[in-house]
């Protein structure tokens, strides 16, 4: 089963990636069996999350559902198996040179994959993506054959890439489309209406190449769900505190600029997100993070999930599609992960790494100046 239009990630619900309230563990698989019976049938797990954890609650949720009725997405690439965490940055990717060589590249790959499958209660994933590729992953021929082989033992039916965690990695995304693009099915961006920069610079390689695009945060942390206004008290932890000052209130003016679009075709916010980004081109589904907001009197987390479910055919002109996009213009407002000329010169790190002559050779090829 391929990708469906809307898909539930195992990240909502507060658990492992701390937005809003964390949800117990029986609300968390309810609301993943809710999404099945609401007809979003596409989940999205890490194995990374809660070292196994949201695998693990997953397989349970959907016990008894018989497989071939979801699509089950799974995600590799932290080692939390023999490496060690990194504060903030998580766990190292299996290519640390730290870890391994690329004689070991297959076993690892091989060896997560089974286990995050396990945790699931399934015999293989719909797709298999690489997670937060360093420098390595994205280059290396040695990793892509070792994806290429779960696909012949049977473990996956498709591959692909999730970039991240945090915004870039456009021309690295370029060069892998480029180098992989006949292997690879999907890759995952972050994309939304206040955020079609950088993510919109790779939808022309992605269709060229034939890989769809799975877009994350399209709520640009929960604006588009319409409850997070001035002055909103987050949690201690909440990942959104680190976004900088001013960003809600200068999200909520921008909300009601694109407004009347959402009332002209009836659409929730949230179901206004989810258009404007399945407009763009290569875009096949999206993933928004579900959040129970901290709060009394606060809509419930299932309100949103069967606004998601709930998304209606597209209905936005490519005027309206564009008109948002205007609005929602983030260019140059961070700066950004992957290759970057601000690293020359220096060794390469988990998610920075010096430009290299090809990407210079794919900027211009898709009329990307050192500005953009």
């Amino acid at each position: 089963m391929n990708l469906t239009r809307t898909a539930y990630g195992t990240w909502s619900g507060g658990r492992f990636m701390h937005y809003g309230e964390q949800l117990t563990e029986e609300h968390y698989m309810q609301l993943m069996r809710d999404s099945f019976h609401a007809g979003v049938r596409t989940f999205v797990t890490a194995d990374v999350y809660g070292a196994g954890r949201a695998d693990a609650l997953l397989g349970e949720a959907l016990a008894g559902i018989p497989r071939e009725e979801y699509c089950l997405v799974g995600i590799v690439g932290h080692d939390f198996y023999e490496g060690l965490r990194q504060g903030s940055r998580g766990y190292p990717r299996f290519t640390d040179p730290a870890l391994r060589g690329p004689d070991q590249y297959a076993d690892y790959l091989k060896m997560a994959t089974e286990k995050s499958l396990e945790r699931c209660r399934s015999s293989k994933f719909d797709l298999l993506m690489l997670h937060n590729p360093d420098s390595i992953a994205y280059t290396s021929e040695v990793v892509w054959d070792a994806l290429e082989g779960l696909k012949t033992q049977g473990l996956t039916d498709r591959l692909g890439i999730a970039p991240g965690p945090a915004n870039g990695f456009t021309l690295d995304m370029i060069d892998c489309f480029e180098r992989f693009g006949s292997r690879m099915d999907w890759a995952m961006i972050i994309l939304n209406p206040f955020e079609p920069w950088p993510g919109q610079h790779v939808l022309g390689a992605a269709e060229k190449n034939g890989v769809d695009i799975l877009a994350r945060v399209v709520d640009y942390g929960g604006i588009f769900h319409d409850d997070v206004k001035p002055g909103h008290a987050f949690r201690d932890g909440d990942h959104r505190t680190h976004r900088p000052a001013g960003w809600i209130e200068h999200g909520v003016e921008r909300l009601e600029k694109v407004r009347p679009v959402a009332q002209r075709h009836g659409l929730s916010m949230l179901q206004l997100a989810c258009l404007w980004t399945l407009g763009n081109r290569a875009v096949k589904s999206v993933v928004p993070t579900l959040i129970q907001e901290h709060g009394e009197g606060m809509p419930s987390i299932e309100s949103k999930l069967k606004d998601l479910a709930a998304l209606p055919p597209q209905c936005l002109s490519s005027e309206e599609i564009e008109f948002i996009r205007a609005v929602g213009d983030n260019t140059g407002c961070m700066a950004l992960k992957g290759a970057s000329a601000r690293h020359a010169g220096q060794a390469p790190r988990a998610d920075e790494w010096p430009l290299r002559d090809e990407l210079l050779e794919h900027a211009k090829r898709w009329q990307l100046t050192l500005e953009w």
